[in-house]
């Protein structure tokens, strides 16, 4: 694998490792989406959805934890394959493993204490906080699957290995997809059984990265004499990982605040509708992290080889590749918004407003594959705070405080709010295509003088 990273043609290996990343990432969403399109089939669906809906800042907080220590650990591990100092990726790898065992533990030991103040926190209201509840608790006690799961998937990828990571992914959709129907309707359970068959379905991924793990096919090793976290080490990686988790735990800081100003000016089926604008809107960026993902072992790897030309290669090709994906993405959804909103609900009124909501919110994601592989690519290079600021530029200083702002200046209150997705996206994807264009020439050429 490492004289593939080193030696094979730029566009036949970013299409080798992206290809599954990219299919990863879409059964991923569907992993989701299922729940989602089951439930809005119940009796009480619009409850059951906006229950979800709730749940979900607290979910994306959580596998926020995995992105910092498998994200931020996975490309540090690559730069050091890349350099050929196997000990040092092996110490990496085996206190990100450390650390996304402790974190889930703590994780749920909150959840379980906290979770209906946190619930109400996050815009739960009389009518879906049993449901909310139901859900919740048992996706905290399969926290520790789920991050090990998703965050050492994270090193199987760097190390080239795409196809196996896929796989990770299939096998947890699959048996998701075969026991959600059987938990949420022959046995009754609801948003209870959907949790259930989540829960279920990731432990069984998670014996299966194990395996690989401690298995002989694998570049990379889980140490036992480097479990114990080390300072220098742990740095590094919570450096790397902090744009990616930051990222990742705005996302459910985004959808409270979201749910809060839909809640006052829409009420329950408002949010409904930004549960299924979320799901949508995933699907134009998961299949683009696909490819930042692909790129991420070749941009890292030859970083680390001092083999520049090839990094540049890389960038350029995977930006073209993920920007033609999200232009099409964006525009087919806005032609059809209502076969999109369509796949989740059979409600009319859901369908209407969710379809005039979806055309709005997503409008500015026709650029997020220039914004998506300049993220990466900092990380990639060990950059992360870079990555971080710009994550932090389009969260914090941009998109909440519009969320709050653009509903005084716009008398449709609702869709004000919803606007504030495509103003933010717009932004900072032009700033930060600015800005990296300078940063990408500036740090090659200065590796090249060294």
């Amino acid at each position: 694998m490492k004289d593939t990273l080193a030696n094979q043609k730029i566009s036949k290996l970013l299409y080798s490792l992206a290809v599954p990343a990219i299919c990863a990432q879409i059964v991923s969403l569907l992993y989701n989406m299922v729940d989602r399109i089951y439930i809005g089939r119940l009796p009480d669906g619009n409850l059951a959805m906006a229950a979800i809906g709730i749940c979900v800042p607290l979910t994306t907080i959580i596998n926020a934890f995995n992105g910092l220590f498998g994200r931020g650990g996975a490309p540090l591990s690559s730069i050091r394959l890349g350099e050929e100092d196997y000990e040092e990726a092996d110490h990496i790898l085996s206190n990100s493993f450390m650390s996304l065992i402790v974190s889930s533990l703590v994780i749920t030991l909150i959840v379980f204490i906290f979770q209906e103040p946190i619930l109400y926190l996050f815009g739960a209201s009389q009518e879906t906080i049993p449901y909310a509840k139901n859900y919740i608790m048992i996706y905290a006690f399969g926290t520790i699957f789920i991050q090990l799961t998703v965050g050492l998937n994270y090193f199987i990828n760097t190390q080239g290995f795409t196809k196996y990571g896929m796989a990770t992914i299939l096998l947890g959709a699959g048996l998701n997809i075969i026991l959600d129907p059987i938990f949420i309707f022959y046995f009754d359970m609801g948003v209870t059984g959907a949790a259930l068959a989540t829960v279920l379905a990731q432990s069984v991924s998670c014996f299966w990265v194990l395996h690989f793990f401690f298995g002989k096919k694998t570049i990379l090793h889980i140490r036992k004499h480097y479990l114990k976290p080390k300072w220098r080490i742990m740095k590094q990686i919570l450096s790397l990982g902090a744009s990616p988790c930051f990222m990742s735990a705005t996302e459910g800081l985004l959808t409270i605040s979201f749910n809060q100003q839909l809640l006052k000016f829409g009420g329950n089926l408002a949010i409904s509708s930004m549960t299924i604008m979320t799901s949508m809107f995933q699907f134009i960026l998961l299949p683009v992290e696909g490819i930042a993902q692909g790129s991420q072992p070749i941009i890292s790897f030859n970083y680390g080889a001092k083999n520049y030309e090839r990094v540049k290669h890389t960038i350029s090709l995977a930006m073209k590749v993920a920007l033609t994906y999200t232009l099409i993405a964006t525009l087919t959804m806005e032609i059809v918004p209502q076969f999109f909103v369509g796949l989740f609900t059979s409600s009319p009124e859901l369908l209407d407003l969710g379809s005039k909501m979806l055309r709005v919110y997503i409008f500015g994601a026709c650029v997020l594959g220039i914004n998506s592989t300049c993220q990466q690519t900092y990380n990639s290079m060990g950059e992360g705070k870079k990555s971080f600021f710009f994550a932090f530029y389009r969260k914090i200083i941009l998109l909440i405080p519009l969320i709050f702002i653009l509903p005084t200046f716009i008398s449709n209150q609702m869709m004000a709010v919803v606007l504030a997705e495509p103003i933010s996206d717009l932004l900072t994807t032009g700033t930060n295509f600015l800005y990296f264009r300078k940063f990408v020439r500036n740090k090659l050429e200065n590796q090249n003088n060294t």
